[in-house]
Order: structure tokens, then sequence, then C-alpha cells
């Protein structure tokens, strides 16, 4: 590891490369596969590279955030700290449903505008057909009574884009999905097996942020030429660690969607000033491409649902972050494996 201008003993390093890397993953959250090349069908690092010490460490780091803070929200700080959020984000909980219908429709106006995009910049297609069911996609955000439809219609969207791009590449986005059920469901005004609206798209979302964290991890070098480019993007540290790091931080995050409601609306926040401050970087391709799921990550930090705060909730959230860490690094290199007969190792 290099830390430009530190001499710090090794645990306060690896505590600042941490904590610095949740400033310098705003970034990192540019999707690369829109701004650099890159090629699925190749050989992911091996896991013998991945699973190396530092990523250990990372881990390890990420668990004791999260038990952090699970403690911190059963204290007195922490409950005050959930009644400033609720007065806070009370516009955006109020106006949750208008805020998905504006910026879901704005994002389809987009896509309709710029033409030859499925869903997303390096999904792209000659179907004049596909810009077409984008407009009449954003037109159906007008009315409750039309979410049904829109929300086929981005179902369809992502089936022809797996169909064109195959499953593997769509795992990237299966946020889309859920926007889409939260579209159909809102409309309907009806729960999925007891979960919200709202629940299903933080679902989504989590997953979608988690596979993307062991991308990062799997094709590192697919955004060192944007380190060239934005050389700042690192902060000093060298950028085999600073993507181990950034995806340790983001699959952290990600879980912590899941996770209790202080915790996962903190996350929510921090991954949306992430990917806002991503924006500044890479301009108006990053700003339309992540709009759905920036409107996503307000909506759950907007989210006053309480629970009984348990102790088992320390246990819980360390042993499924090393559930879920383990459970997406297997399936993703056991997916391409499978699908593109590379080897794990």
């Amino acid at each position: 590891m290099r830390i430009a201008s530190a001499r710090l003993p090794r645990p306060a390093a690896w505590t600042a490369a941490f904590c610095l890397s949740l400033t310098g993953v705003g970034a990192a959250e540019a999707h690369v596969k829109w701004f650099c090349a890159y090629d699925v069908v190749g050989a992911p690092r091996g896991l013998e590279t991945v699973l190396c010490e530092n990523f250990e460490k990372l881990a390890a780091l990420s668990i004791l955030a999260l038990v952090v803070g699970g403690l911190f929200e059963g204290t007195v700080l922490g409950a005050a700290l959930t009644r400033s959020l609720d007065r806070v984000t009370a516009w955006a909980r109020v106006n949750t449903e208008l805020m998905f219908r504006a910026v879901g429709g704005g994002f389809f106006v987009a896509l309709w505008a710029l033409g030859g995009i499925i869903l997303t910049p390096e999904l792209t297609t000659t179907n004049p057909m596909l810009s077409w069911l984008q407009l009449a996609i954003a037109v159906g955000f007008l009315w409750r009574a039309t979410l049904p439809f829109s929300a086929a219609g981005i179902v369809a969207l992502f089936v022809i884009a797996a169909s064109q791009y195959g499953a593997f590449h769509l795992a990237d986005y299966p946020v889309f999905l859920g926007f889409a059920a939260y579209l159909a469901l809102t409309a309907f005004q009806r729960d999925l097996f007891g979960l919200r609206p709202l629940d299903v798209l933080r679902y989504a979302a989590a997953i979608t942020l988690m596979w993307a964290s062991v991308e990062k991890w799997a094709y590192p070098h697919w955004t060192f030429p944007l380190f060239i480019e934005h050389p700042a993007m690192t902060m000093g540290f060298d950028g085999e660690f600073f993507m181990k790091a950034a995806g340790a931080v983001e699959f952290v995050l990600a879980f912590a969607l899941i996770c209790t409601p202080l915790v996962r609306r903190i996350s929510a926040i921090l991954l949306a000033a992430a990917f806002v401050s991503a924006i500044f970087e890479f301009g108006k391709i990053d700003a339309i491409g992540h709009a759905p799921i920036i409107v996503a990550m307000v909506a759950i930090a907007a989210d006053n649902v309480t629970a009984p705060q348990r102790l088992r909730n320390l246990v819980i959230m360390p042993v499924g972050y090393a559930a879920a860490l383990a459970g997406f690094i297997g399936l993703y290199y056991g997916a391409h494996a499978v699908l593109y007969g590379s080897t794990i190792l």
C-alpha cells in the first residue's frame, strides 16, 4: 500500500485508508462501463489475487464499521440523529412517490432524446422503436393509474437488454427491476409478501451495488484509464489498493441498506453523496445514468420506519455481511466460470 505523505502506525494507516476511501469512493462510483473499454467475457482476476491480506483487513474494518453503527443506533445520540433525520427529510418522505415519478419520467425522456440507448449508456441499440417505448414509459409516470404500464415497459427494456448483452451483464442492473416493482406496487397500493414497495427497491439496490463491488475486485484494470485522466481519484493510493478499498466501502454500504433503520439511512446518505459527487467529475452522462439510484437513496434516507433495537442485530449484521460477501463473490465467479469458461483461481 502506498499513501502519499503518510507516516502512521500500521493500524492507524489502515483505518485512515478505509476512512479516506469513504470520501474517495464517490469518484469510483462512476460506472466504468460508461467511460472505459471493458470485456465481460474476459477472465476476471483470480481469487488468489483478490482474497489477499489487504482484502481481509478491509473486510475486518467493514465488520467493525457495521458493529459500531449498530451500537450507535441504540444510544441517546443515535436516537437524536434519527429525530434530526426525520425533520430534515420530512419533505422527501411525504413526496416519495412524486420524486420517483418526476425523476423516472425525466430519466426516460433523456433516454428518448439521446436515442440509441436501452437503459444505460453502454447498453446501445439500433432499434428506433425502443426510443418511442421510452417516451411512452415517461408519459406513464404522469398518472398513478398508468404506472403499471411504465413498470411493464421497464421490464421489457431489461429483458431486451439481457437478450442482447446476456444475463451476466444485466446482473449489474437489478435496481431497474426493483424500480419497476416499486411503480407497480405503488399504483396498486400493495405489498410484496410483506415488503413495502420501497423495501423491494431497497433490496434491489443493495443487490445491484454488492454485485458492482465484486466487479471492482474482479476487474480493477477497467478503471485504470480513469486514474490517468483523473489522477486525484486515487487520493495518493496505489490503483490496485484503491479499487479494493473502493469495492470494500461500496459493499459494506450496500449491505447496510438491508440492516437496521438508522444504519441503512446513514448508508443511503453516504451512497447518495458518492453518486452525486461523481457527477461533478464525470458530467451529465453520469447524472442521467445514476438518477434512478440516487432518488432511491434519497427515499431510503427519508424512510422513518423504525424497528426494535435488539442485541442480536449486533451478531446478525457481521455474520450476515460475511455470508453476503462470500455469497456474492462465489456467485460472481461461479456464474462467470459457467457462462464463459473462466477459471476461478
